[in-house]
């Protein structure tokens, strides 16, 4: 409450994804995300073959579990366990990326932040897919399904307190190894933790 208070801190604001879902000619559903959007089979012993485009134009036919599309906030959720490539959040660009596909071109793609992705479900698939964003928020794909994703027209605004560079939350969150590091900023950082232990030898006791 000090720091909001006194104003010490920084705003972000992060990139959104708006998705719209048609059924032939017919807006279905309008959504959003902060991290993504994925496109699933929802049986789990059939494949779900979709058509996916980008700005208007098609691009690959996939046999695949499913297809995501994320933000460079998303990067590292879903869109990381799926083999897709780690954004640093300052980065505006889109992803898309193949699950589990058969075909030979199926790779993690990253696009600019005003393309349109698009996943369509084909109309001769045995088995329905589902929409999930941010895996909150879940619809109901019948074959024949259009989904567009397009940057959101409103960004995610967070405020933070302390001064954390991307760097060090990824290697904090996944626990990487950084050892054998001999870069200045770390010299500093551990030169002025030396000094404030000899300064306030009690501190992380009255914390």
């Amino acid at each position: 409450m000090e720091a909001l208070a006194h104003r010490r801190y920084t705003i972000e604001d992060r990139l959104t994804i708006d998705v719209d879902v048609y059924q032939g000619k017919d807006l279905v559903t309008s959504t959003f995300a902060l991290n993504e959007a994925s496109v699933e089979k929802a049986a789990r012993e059939r494949m779900l073959e979709v058509v996916v485009g980008i700005d208007g134009r098609p691009l690959s036919r996939w046999g695949c579990d499913g297809v995501v599309c994320a933000t460079p906030t998303g990067s590292t959720a879903y869109n990381f366990s799926a083999g897709g490539p780690v954004v640093w959040p300052g980065v505006e660009a889109l992803l898309m990326v193949p699950i589990s596909a058969h075909a030979l071109f199926a790779r993690p793609m990253v696009v600019a932040p005003t393309s349109v992705m698009v996943v369509e479900v084909l109309a001769g698939n045995e088995s329905s897919g589902v929409l999930w964003c941010d895996g909150r928020r879940a619809v109901d794909l019948p074959p024949g399904a259009r989904i567009e994703v397009r940057r959101g027209s409103s960004p995610v605004r967070l405020v933070r307190l302390h001064e954390a560079p991307f760097t060090d939350r990824l290697v904090a969150k996944f626990g990487l190894s950084a050892e054998g590091w001999r870069g200045s900023a770390e010299r500093r950082r551990r030169a002025a933790e030396d000094a404030q232990g000899a300064t306030t030898p009690t501190e992380d006791a009255v914390v």
